[in-house]
């Protein structure tokens, strides 16, 4: 069964799984059972062997320790206490206060986290984290869903990412596009230039970035969002009640202390800035060769152990300034012990994620979804819009933008080589773009369930809300890339689907005036 159509059955029963049940772990072991079941021929005993295998191989590979998967899993670990310890000494209390008098609007809250998320452009794990950190206490002051905030997060960390070249996947995917120009034998441009000719072909991440932004400002509230808001303004409730299990929410497991001050929160907020961006440049220049520049800095740096490093000196400050408030010694212990608890529901996703992603991949998922398209005879002109629905396809049900990349980007620069030359920067543009697009659906990509921990919000309520804007990005994105292959106009392409969002933003505004704002 593996490599054709019937290596999509785990990832199509976990997806709908996922949206009628609204219970992610149960999904993702559905998913992985079935999976398992397929690649041992339906023998019970292997399939279960085959599954201990894969969880144990996030652990321990090759007989020695998986350290880029404990370094993350660690770090999430270190962010919930810095989280707790933030709420118990008043600090995210504090920052709220101050910030509710500067910012006056709600559309101005929300307008926040949005403009980090672009600024915040060298890796998109930090920018989910680190911009939920910071937004969360003002967020919540304006009654604002965990929802909408994680929406916000996911849908400006990696489509800012994915166009940086100063950054963990700008830095991937340059020396991806340099193997495939020497191998296509095309010299009109290096590796740099064709990834910065690429950024306007890239029709998905504008799309998205613009919708952010009139959603923030124009109240384009739709679908399952517009209940999440609309309980929020109307109860105060920030999720929908019974969900528990929204990772990083600590509001009511201990009181915060009297005297908080602002710097209780923004010093390990620095600390994690500076330690995870000072080792992600350590890391890089250790491991570059030859002469050192920003790109091979990014290309070679250890973001795992660059976010422990930068969790580690974050806890450390909060912990020591929490300590230095005057309260009662014990508490200390169960702040570290909340924090850890509240990061328990992202671990235990993160972690069947990357089961069903190993189990998905074994199947072969991707490489079938790739000789989709190359068996497929079409006119040229469709191919740039091809190669976005079967990456968008492929990251969706793998739940892997970089390894859509990896499987996509030569498939498409070799096809487009072949077919029409003037095609090749589109259509790999496309990839990414695509990549990017099915990242944002998928419950199980890393940067989806790290939006819902940064976030504080239930995992499924931010999947669920996030898909119909990331469907309008999509269908304004396919819209261009028809006008592309027709054409052969970048910037008429862009501009028309920038103007689908537009106008579609506006159509949904003046229909969902109804949901009445305070403030």
């Amino acid at each position: 069964m593996e490599g054709t159509i019937y290596s999509l059955i785990p990832a199509i029963l976990m997806l709908l799984l996922v949206i009628v049940t609204r219970r992610v772990i149960l999904s993702l072991g559905a998913g992985i059972l079935v999976g398992a079941l397929m690649l041992s021929d339906f023998h019970v005993l292997n399939a279960l062997m085959d599954i201990w295998n894969i969880f144990a191989g996030i652990f321990v590979s090759d007989g020695a320790l998986n350290t880029g998967n404990i370094y993350l899993l660690v770090f999430l670990l270190l962010l919930g206490m810095t989280t707790a310890f933030m709420t118990a000494s008043g600090g995210s209390y504090a920052f709220g206060r101050w910030a509710i008098q500067k910012i006056k609007t709600r559309q101005g809250a929300q307008g926040v986290p949005a403009i980090l998320g672009v600024i915040i452009f060298i890796d998109d794990y930090f920018n989910a984290l680190a911009v939920g950190q910071v937004a969360r206490p003002l967020t919540d002051r304006y009654k604002i869903s965990r929802a909408k905030l994680a929406y916000f997060i996911d849908s400006t960390s990696a489509p800012v990412t994915v166009i940086s070249p100063i950054s963990s996947w700008g830095a991937y995917i340059i020396g991806t596009i340099g193997t495939i120009l020497a191998a296509n034998e095309i010299t009109d441009y290096q590796a740099l230039e064709a990834f910065v000719k690429m950024i306007p072909a890239n029709f998905y991440v504008f799309a998205a970035l613009l919708l952010v932004f009139m959603t923030a400002y124009l109240k384009v509230d739709i679908g399952p969002m517009r209940r999440h808001e609309k309980r929020a303004i109307e109860t105060g409730e920030l999720h929908a009640p019974g969900r528990a299990d929204a990772p990083g929410d600590l509001d009511d497991e201990f009181e915060t202390h009297h005297n908080g001050k602002i710097r209780h929160l923004l010093w390990p907020i620095l600390g994690l800035v500076l330690g995870t961006v000072g080792a992600m440049i350590w890391t890089g220049a250790s491991a570059a060769e030859g002469s050192l520049d920003a790109l091979a800095i990014f290309a070679n740096t250890n973001v795992n152990l660059s976010l422990f490093i930068g969790g580690l000196l974050a806890v450390l400050l909060a912990g020591v300034m929490y300590a230095s408030q005057p309260q009662p010694k014990s508490r200390f212990f169960k702040v570290i012990v909340e924090g850890i608890k509240a990061m328990l529901p992202a671990l235990y996703i993160l972690i069947f994620a990357r089961v069903i992603g190993t189990v998905i991949g074994n199947l072969k998922t991707g490489e079938y979804l790739a000789q989709v398209i190359q068996d497929a005879a079409i006119a040229t002109a469709w191919l740039p819009l091809l190669i976005f629905i079967v990456s968008g396809g492929m990251a969706l049900a793998t739940g892997t933008s970089w390894g859509t990349f990896g499987i996509m980007l030569p498939i498409a620069g070799e096809i487009a080589a072949v077919t029409d030359i003037g095609l090749v920067l589109p259509a790999l543009a496309a990839v990414l773009a695509g990549s990017v697009f099915g990242d944002h659906c998928s419950p199980i990509s890393d940067t989806t369930v790290l939006s819902s921990t940064g976030a504080g919000a239930n995992h499924i309520d931010h999947v669920l809300t996030q898909l119909p804007y990331a469907f309008i990005a999509a269908g304004a994105a396919s819209l261009g890339y028809v006008v592309l292959g027709f054409t052969g106009h970048l910037i008429f392409a862009l501009l028309a689907t920038l103007a689908v969002v537009a106008i579609t933003g506006i159509v949904l505004h003046v229909f969902t005036k109804n949901l009445k704002y305070d403030g």
